[in-house]
């Protein structure tokens, strides 16, 4: 796996990880396209349904023709087997839903980057205990940004970064910063359905640019 370090930095940096699934490896193909035109470096792609793997395996290989400055990652990974197998394809780190020993052996084993999902302390506690630099809060519509607050002050210098349900404007990404987060992870209020079905690559293309935008003046406040 490619530098640790470096992806997390990337992370950080973009201050936003955009991630879907599509079952059509050519429209899948379009949108990452689209996000890297946009200026987007570093994104993950779910392990969601049967054609995932077959279809990450196209992104990657395109990936590496057309993008060699992106870090392509493997998301809503819950097992070993299937950490073993992304890592394997070439995936630049792993996101999961959860927190799953297994799977952050095998990404530690690899010296790459693993980003668990968590909901409560005890579930941190165990991410940190197996070398988690950046935790996924998970389902962030349900718990807020209140919680980070409340989690931040008993985690000190962990880095968190919300997942599920961040808003594409102002107020909502603002209040994630605010709150302490490192960076938002976007999914189908980026990449939305209507987007995915009706090949809206230049919706998708200003959406992107609107977001990496509102994260840079959110960052400010």
């Amino acid at each position: 796996m490619k530098n640790k370090q470096a992806i997390l930095d990337s992370i950080l940096n973009q201050g936003m990880l955009p991630l879907f699934f599509y079952e059509d490896p050519n429209v899948s193909l379009q949108i990452v396209r689209t996000l890297y035109k946009a200026g987007v470096r570093v994104m993950e792609y779910t392990n969601r349904a049967k054609e995932a793997f077959e279809n990450f395996k196209i992104l990657k290989a395109a990936q590496e023709r057309e993008m060699p400055d992106l870090y392509f990652g493997a998301g809503t990974i819950k097992t070993g087997d299937d950490a073993l197998i992304y890592v394997e394809a070439g995936a630049d780190f792993i996101v999961a839903p959860t927190v799953n020993p297994y799977v952050a052996e095998i990404v530690n084993q690899h010296n790459g980057l693993w980003i668990p999902g968590c909901m409560t302390p005890t579930e941190i506690s165990l991410a940190q205990q197996h070398e988690a630099a950046l935790i996924k809060i998970f389902p962030a519509n349900v718990l807020g940004p209140d919680y980070i607050r409340a989690v931040s002050d008993v985690f000190r210098g962990q880095l968190f970064m919300p997942t599920g349900g961040v808003e594409l404007n102002t107020d909502n990404i603002s209040g994630w910063f605010k709150a302490g987060v490192s960076a938002v992870g976007m999914g189908s209020k980026l990449i939305t359905k209507d987007i995915l079905k009706h090949k809206l690559y230049d919706q998708l293309y200003h959406d992107t640019i609107n977001a990496l935008q509102l994260i840079q003046v959110a960052r400010q406040l």
